[in-house]
């Protein structure tokens, strides 16, 4: 990305500098050099931080400012310091992060089950026993789900709850090393 003046100036448009120069469309194929000497500054944009973790913005000199998200939900106040209450009476309450991330893992581990749900209604219909493949899987959908929320619920910072996530390493070897346990699942076996 290129600026002159502060001012980002797009590839494939004619701009014109302070001295009412225009230049052309295809200024972008200019040579570093030539660049700098009518005065654009190249802005190389900073990598966006992980947008799961951190609210972030970027200016318009490629800078990006971010906060990490609150990982503890929040009780809301208004602008006396008071108790935000909702139509009921309740409190108001924010979500942190570390509840929006057990609220995700519970979604998922109930629609995973939801998969298999016709051999428990079966079962109950009809007494056909439920596939021993399914019963096991459905008890890992469950270890699984209640491991990742002990791990949320024990994260104390940013780090702790990014470290959670699965990623992949490729090793000097060839091979491939995980990390993490956020919603890695277990697969159905045939």
């Amino acid at each position: 990305m290129w600026q002159y003046n502060k001012k980002t100036i797009k590839e494939g448009k004619a701009w014109t500098d302070n001295n009412g120069i225009q230049h052309p469309s295809n200024w972008h194929i200019w040579s570093r050099e030539e660049k700098e000497a009518i005065g654009l500054v190249e802005i190389i944009p900073q990598t966006p931080p992980d947008s799961r973790l951190y609210t972030w913005s970027q200016n318009s000199d490629g800078t990006i400012t971010s906060k990490a998200k609150k990982l503890d939900d929040t009780d809301e106040v208004d602008e006396k310091g008071d108790p935000l209450l909702d139509e009921k009476g309740n409190q108001v309450v924010t979500l942190g992060l570390k509840s929006q991330l057990i609220l995700q893992v519970k979604e998922q581990q109930g629609s995973l089950l939801s998969q298999t749900d016709w051999a428990i209604i079966r079962k109950t219909d009809t007494n056909i026993n439920i596939p021993s493949n399914i019963q096991v899987w459905r008890n890992e959908i469950r270890l699984a789900a209640a491991a990742m929320e002990d791990s949320i619920t024990q994260a104390v910072d940013i780090d702790d709850v990014a470290n959670l996530f699965v990623t992949y390493t490729l090793n000097d070897d060839g091979t491939t090393s995980k990390s993490g346990i956020l919603f890695d699942w277990p697969e159905l076996e045939e």
